[in-house]
């Protein structure tokens, strides 16, 4: 009963406000001001009201509420203790067999010096050189250091 009597009382103040507005030649905003004041009256007369108040104002409701909270809870803790535990053991492990397992492993990533491959694909091309080699791994980062301190960080 007084969840009704509240309602009732925010729609009469909204439509108050909407009217003042409409006075203040703002229709639209006014209009705007009288459909929002208008919903917690519709909610009333549709019952949601007295629906939501029952559900507030049950015990048992809160301790539903309370047991879904700690049977999430348990389902977000599993979920991060496998991720830490499970899949990081297992990518490891790979990753050790693969290292083994490789002839040469630093052979699998591209070369950023120049060595005796780097002048046949120059003798190919009639021997004109490249416009521009591969950086030195130091030289990378040179342009982003420069913006940096360029910006005092």
């Amino acid at each position: 009963m007084l969840a009704e009597t509240i309602c009732s009382a925010v729609s009469a103040a909204g439509l108050g406000i909407a009217a003042i507005t409409a006075y203040r030649k703002r229709f639209l905003t006014a209009t705007r001001i009288a459909a929002y004041s208008l919903v917690p009256v519709g909610l009333v007369m549709t019952g949601v009201v007295e629906w939501v108040s029952g559900i507030v104002f049950k015990p048992g409701v809160w301790i539903g509420f309370g047991l879904l909270a700690v049977a999430w809870l348990l389902f977000m803790t599993t979920r991060a203790v496998e991720r830490r535990s499970g899949s990081t053991r297992k990518e490891r492990k790979a990753a050790r067999a693969a290292e083994r397992g490789a002839v040469a492993p630093a052979a699998s990533s591209p070369s950023l010096t120049s060595g005796a491959g780097a002048s046949a694909p120059q003798a190919k091309d009639g021997g004109r050189k490249k416009p521009q080699q591969a950086a030195a791994p130091g030289d990378d980062f040179s342009d982003i250091e420069a913006i940096l301190k360029k910006h005092g960080i």
